[in-house]
């Protein structure tokens, strides 16, 4: 069966029908989730922010004149969520890792979060750009074509910016140790 273009279910949506906003949802739903998270760097308030996100588009739908344009638009409510979601998270004195590790003591369990921190690290250090579609593709598990869709930019686009952002990852991983092999 072939996927019904975005305008389409985007005129249907507005019309009243329910089912082409859910394809709507579960189409974009993990970008968003995604877009959220590389500003968050939290699974569950990402996924708060996307629904949220979600939940604005539906209210608004008939003020996007392009319902070809609709992964844009939402992308952009998601973005403002997340970072409205941050400001309160910073005032709220949450701390910036929610996920709690287990079993500290192990000396296993210290050199993985050790490595997730650095990871995290990592990935603060990147644009806002690249670290969505570093997110994207790895947290969300978006196909290059997907993310091209979400994004707006083309398929080369996607790939020469991921290479670039895992390049910096690695760059800055091996100058702090991880990848380094015992002598």
């Amino acid at each position: 069966m072939r996927e019904r273009p975005d305008g389409q279910l985007v005129a249907a949506a507005r019309e009243g029908d329910a089912e082409s906003f859910v394809e709507l949802y579960r189409r974009y739903y993990p970008a968003a989730v995604g877009i959220a998270y590389s500003t968050l760097s939290d699974r569950h308030l990402a996924e708060d922010a996307a629904q949220e996100a979600f939940a604005i588009a539906c209210r608004d739908l008939r003020r996007l004149r392009r319902g070809d344009k609709f992964a844009h638009w939402l992308n952009a409510i998601c973005r403002k969520v997340a970072c409205r979601l941050m400001k309160w998270k910073s005032q709220s004195g949450l701390p910036e890792n929610l996920l709690s590790t287990a079993n500290q003591a192990d000396a296993d369990a210290e050199s993985r979060e050790d490595r997730a921190r650095l990871v995290r690290q990592a990935m603060h250090r990147l644009s806002a750009s690249a670290r969505e579609i570093v997110v994207l593709r790895y947290f969300s598990g978006l196909t290059h074509e997907q993310i091209s869709r979400v994004l707006g930019i083309s398929d080369r686009a996607v790939y020469s910016r991921l290479c670039r952002a895992r390049r910096k990852m690695a760059d800055f991983l091996r100058h702090n140790g991880v990848g380094r092999r015992e002598p």
